[in-house]
C-alpha cells in the first residue's frame, strides 16, 4: 500500500515574478497528484501538500532545484491516506485524503499579517526578526532564565485550546491579521522587558510575528526554529509541550506520540477532548472544541448562534 505524507513548508526570499512561480507550482502539484495550499508572494512562498511519498519527494526535489528555494524549511507528517479513485497520470496511488483539491494563490503576504509594507526580506530570510532556537536552545534558555521566559503564542487563539506550551501567553485574536493592533494597543507592554519566545505551528506565523514585536520595542525575542513541529519532532510529549497540535487540513489535528495529554475542554460538557469542528452556521468560520457524544447530538454552534440550528 502506498504511503501517505504532508510536508508543510516555507521560504521567506525575494521573489521577481511570484505568478511566474504560481503556474510552475501548480503544474508541479498537478502533475505529481499531489494536493494542498500554496501561497505565494514577492517575499517567498508557503505550502502544505500531501500524497504519495515518492510524489512528495520528487516535488520536493524539483522545488528545491530552483536556487531561491534551495533552503526550503520542511516538515514532515503522517497523512491519512489517499484516495485511488482520483489519480493523474503520473500518480497511480491517488491523491492525498487530507486537502479537498489543490489551490495555488499569488498574496501580498505568504502569511497574512496584514502588513506587507512592514515586512523586509533578503535571501538570508526576514530582517529584523527574533533570535532563533533550536528545541534543545530553547531548553536550554528556560534553564539558564527560569521563568522569566515568556512563551507568546503566534496562532490563532482557538488553536491553543487543545495544545500550547505550558504557561503560554496566548493573545485573544481569531486571525493572525489582529496581531499589529494587539501589539499596538499595549496590552502586552509589560513583557518588553522579558526574554519572550514567540512560537507557532511550523515557524512561519513567528517569523513574521517576531519582527513585528521588535520593531515595536520589545527588548529580548527569540523565535523557536521550525515551530511546534520541529519541537515535536525532537521531544515529542516528554518537553514542555501539552496537548495536540491544531493543523489546517482535514487531520485537524495531530499528535506527537501515543501519550499526548488532552488539554482541551468541550465547549458544551466540559469534557476532556482533542476534537475540533466547525460552528454548524455556514459564513461562521469559528472553531470549536467539541467532544464526539456532544457533536452526535447537535450540530456544533458558537455563542452568537445559539439557538439557529437547523430543523
Amino acid at each position: 500500500m502506498a504511503v501517505s505524507k504532508v510536508v508543510l513548508y516555507y521560504a521567506f526570499t525575494p521573489l521577481a515574478d511570484p505568478d511566474a512561480i504560481r503556474l510552475w507550482q501548480r503544474d508541479l502539484c498537478e502533475s505529481l497528484g499531489l494536493r494542498g495550499r500554496i501561497l505565494i508572494s514577492k517575499h517567498g512562498i508557503n505550502g502544505t501538500v500531501g500524497g504519495e511519498l515518492d510524489a512528495v519527494k520528487k516535488y520536493l526535489r524539483k522545488t528545491r532545484d530552483y536556487p531561491a528555494f534551495k533552503q526550503l524549511d520542511v516538515k514532515w507528517s503522517e497523512g491519512s491516506g489517499l484516495d485511488s479513485s482520483q489519480s493523474y497520470p503520473q500518480a497511480p496511488h491517488g491523491v492525498s485524503l487530507d486537502f479537498p483539491r489543490l489551490v495555488v494563490k499569488v498574496r501580498d503576504e505568504i502569511v497574512s499579517f496584514g502588513a506587507p509594507d512592514e515586512l523586509r526580506v533578503d535571501e538570508a530570510g526576514v530582517l529584523g526578526g527574533g533570535t532563533r532556537l533550536t528545541p534543545a536552545q530553547l531548553h536550554e534558555l528556560v534553564a539558564e532564565k527560569g521563568d522569566d521566559v515568556v512563551f507568546f503564542d503566534g496562532r490563532n487563539s482557538f488553536e491553543a485550546e487543545i495544545g500550547r506550551f505550558a504557561g503560554a501567553v496566548v493573545p485573544d485574536v481569531s486571525n493572525t491579521r489582529e496581531f499589529a493592533a494587539v501589539l499596538d494597543s499595549g496590552v502586552y507592554d509589560h513583557l518588553k522587558g522579558k526574554p519572550v519566545v514567540t512560537y507557532c505551528t511550523g515557524g512561519i506565523r513567528c517569523e513574521v510575528l517576531s519582527s513585528l514585536m521588535t520593531s515595536r520595542g520589545f527588548g529580548e525575542v527569540y523565535q523557536l526554529d521550525g515551530g511546534i513541529v520541529r519541537y515535536g519532532e525532537t521531544f515529542g510529549d516528554s518537553g514542555l509541550w501539552d496537548g495536540s497540535l491544531y493543523v489546517f487540513d482535514n487531520r485537524v489535528s495531530i499528535d506527537f506520540t501515543p501519550d499526548a495529554a488532552v488539554i482541551g475542554q468541550c465547549h458544551r460538557c466540559g469534557a476532556s477532548t482533542n476534537r475540533m469542528q466547525n460552528c454548524h452556521e455556514v459564513s461562521c468560520r469559528t472553531q470549536l472544541v467539541v467532544c464526539a457524544d456532544c457533536a452526535a447530538a447537535a450540530a456544533p454552534e458558537c455563542p452568537e448562534h445559539v439557538g439557529m440550528i437547523a430543523g
